[in-house]
């Protein structure tokens, strides 16, 4: 029986990872092993830990590395800290074979501790760009790291190539956050509004702004910038969801709670919706607006209007849904304005998702329990002219 250990650290990548771990969990030719850490293990980002646990999947090792500040040095022990916990962690599990995805730092951890012990990696989501963030230069090691990829588009796909890997272990497969999409049974307003606690039968936007990592500010001037705008708004709600626990993070979780604070009937300002939650509030919400990826890659699945702020996603492939924009008042003014138009939603209405329909996780599962392992960490560097 293969043996396949799966790692997560954040609530967002184990919703992208959910249909994969629910495939191996009840296959009878796998055994699934699941690392979790990371701010699933903080109640300061809501404890999402208890998620994994209601969903039935049993843990096999919980890795808490987080540090309790995100300080570049806190970040750099963060690492250290996952990276020894990880190398423990295999030596006493032994998988056959680690499954990461996305481009976070304890992720990167998580991979060396693998290469270190000689372990075969499959890599979801690499070949993509986000010129704001260290995620950049860490999804690329990961790459290099890793021994199978699982790319969200063909364009992807030729990026992993180029950086070396055989293309015969590079498989295009989609986004498996449109599984969620396609597979979940979603919630309508008024179960929303009760799970919520909170009012969502009239028009509500979603914010999701993390910090640019490569900003010396994290910046927070373009947060400011965003829920000023906001705050013109006052026929809309506003759904918010914290930042991830990267560098700044805090800093912006500081401003968003004021923003809450003083805007307390229109603001509900969520730890972690989970997968269900979150995408049921896609398909019901006016548009989504901040720097995060699900604004590029599920919301175009419902033909929802994104509004794209600043660097963090530059260089990312975005279809007609998606507005970008610069991080000013009235840049930022300006496309939310022009999200909200008839002309624009009927041009969304129209619009193709880049990331595909679904049906990533099927495909994932099937190569990773039935490709070779034999000799996969032996890699040879692959020339584009040949």
């Amino acid at each position: 029986m293969r043996k396949i250990a799966i790692f997560t650290g954040t609530r967002a990548e184990y919703g992208l990872l959910y249909w994969i771990i629910k495939g191996l969990h009840e296959s009878a030719d796998t055994e699934l092993q699941l690392y979790v850490g990371g701010t699933h293990l903080s109640s300061e980002f809501g404890n999402t830990v208890q998620q994994i646990e209601q969903d039935g999947f049993p843990i096999n090792a919980r890795l808490d590395f987080l540090s309790s500040s995100d300080t570049p040095i806190d970040i750099a022990k963060s690492m250290g800290s996952a990276l020894v916990l990880a190398s423990e962690t295999l030596q006493r599990n032994k998988p056959d074979l680690l499954v990461v995805l996305g481009d976070r730092f304890e992720a990167m951890a998580i991979c060396q501790a693998a290469m270190l012990e000689c372990l075969p990696i499959a890599h979801i989501h690499g070949g993509e760009t986000t010129e704001g963030l260290i995620d950049e230069a860490v999804r690329h090691s990961i790459t290099k790291m890793s021994h199978i990829h699982f790319t969200a588009t063909e364009v992807y796909r030729k990026r992993v190539i180029q950086l070396g890997e055989s293309p015969e272990k590079v498989f295009n497969v989609g986004a498996p956050g449109i599984d969620n999409v396609k597979s979940l049974a979603l919630l309508d307003r008024k179960s929303l509004s009760d799970s919520l606690d909170f009012d969502v039968m009239g028009p509500f936007l979603i914010v999701t702004y993390h910090p640019v990592t490569l900003d010396k500010n994290g910046a927070i001037n373009a947060l400011n910038n965003l829920l000023s705008v906001l705050a013109t708004y006052s026929e809309l709600k506003f759904i918010i969801t914290y930042p991830n626990a990267d560098t700044h993070g805090r800093s912006l979780i500081e401003v968003l709670q004021e923003f809450s604070r003083r805007y307390s009937d229109q603001v509900l300002l969520v730890q972690s919706l989970g997968q269900l939650r979150y995408i049921s509030l896609l398909k019901h919400c006016e548009l989504v607006v901040g720097n995060s990826s699900s604004g590029l890659i599920e919301a175009p699945a419902f033909n929802k209007p994104t509004v794209n702020i600043g660097q963090r996603q530059g260089g990312r492939i975005s279809g007609d849904t998606v507005i970008n924009c610069d991080e000013d008042l009235l840049s930022i003014s300006h496309s939310l304005k022009k999200a909200m138009t008839e002309d624009f939603k009927v041009l969304c209405d129209k619009s193709l998702n880049p990331y595909g329909n679904g049906g990533s996780s099927r495909k994932i599962l099937e190569i990773i329990k039935n490709i070779p392992l034999n000799d996969l960490i032996f890699k040879q560097f692959y020339n584009l002219e040949q």
